[in-house]
């Protein structure tokens, strides 16, 4: 009874105009970077708090063409990022003081940690961190994969997750494969793979399959459980970012010993 009166109540209230919630903004280039050779985003954890300082998210191959099995933890690093409001014009110069975290061994990613708060961003150029999922996300889910380089965004759904996606020595697990409009192209990689319905990041886009061929450099291919080869031509693909989330303490803090953190580790 309670629960039908609130129902009739909330109808009441929409029907003179009166918005219950606000809606979910629609995705734009507020909190992308552009960095010299990819694309990046702004990001905070769930627990960040407005004192720590921030990060920058984008891909291991964005810092360098890592060897497989090499992981790069909390390195000195002065590297600037271009920040853009949400037209997509340029608001600010970020720069890094440290490599927090980067690898292409199971993901392609990298984190680097800013010489600024979080709060301080905010303040002085008002835009917001994107904030990681602690959520995997769905199949057929509206994804938006935002371009800083490009100042552009791809707008698609995630077609499915790949066991493995192999690009010549490196392969990456639980890949996400995205449908055919997100036509992602060089420069584009690094950039956010957001949930259109929440605004988070649920991953990072980093590859897809250029003219055709089998596993090999700007041409990866899926395998799965049984170890079974398919090539999509023209097919991209991203890397969840999830499971980070149980990667990071108070302050906003890399520890890789902390339960649940199953990323690569050194």
């Amino acid at each position: 009874m309670a629960r039908r009166l609130v129902g009739t109540l909330l109808a009441a209230i929409t029907s003179l105009g009166v918005a219950t919630a606000p809606a979910q903004a629609a995705v734009d280039f507020g909190g992308a970077v552009k960095l010299s050779n990819c694309s990046g985003s702004l990001v905070r954890l769930p627990s960040s708090a407005p004192a720590d300082k921030a990060l920058v998210l984008t891909n291991g191959h964005c810092v360098e063409l890592m060897k497989p099995g090499q992981v790069l933890v909390d390195q000195p690093s002065d590297r600037t990022f271009t920040l853009l409001g949400g037209s997509g014009s340029q608001i600010a110069t970020l720069r890094s003081t440290r490599l927090v975290y980067a690898t292409m061994t199971g993901t392609d990613a990298a984190l680097y940690r800013l010489d600024q708060s979080y709060r301080q961003i905010q303040e002085k150029h008002g835009s917001r961190a994107l904030e990681l999922s602690a959520a995997r996300p769905v199949a057929k889910s509206e994804i938006r994969i935002v371009s800083g380089y490009w100042k552009k965004i791809y707008s698609c759904q995630v077609d499915g997750f790949v066991h493995q996606v192999r690009e010549a020595s490196w392969t990456w697990r639980d890949s996400l494969r995205y449908t055919p409009s997100c036509n992602t192209i060089g420069g584009t990689s690094g950039s956010p793979i957001v949930d259109d319905a929440s605004g988070k990041v649920v991953g990072v886009n980093n590859t897809g399959n250029e003219s055709g061929g089998r596993c090999t450099m700007n041409n990866p291919c899926e395998v799965d459980a049984a170890g079974g080869i398919t090539v999509r031509k023209g097919v991209n693909y991203g890397q969840q970012t999830y499971g980070f989330v149980a990667c990071f303490g108070p302050g906003s803090r890399l520890d890789l010993a902390l339960p649940g953190c199953e990323v690569a580790k050194p």
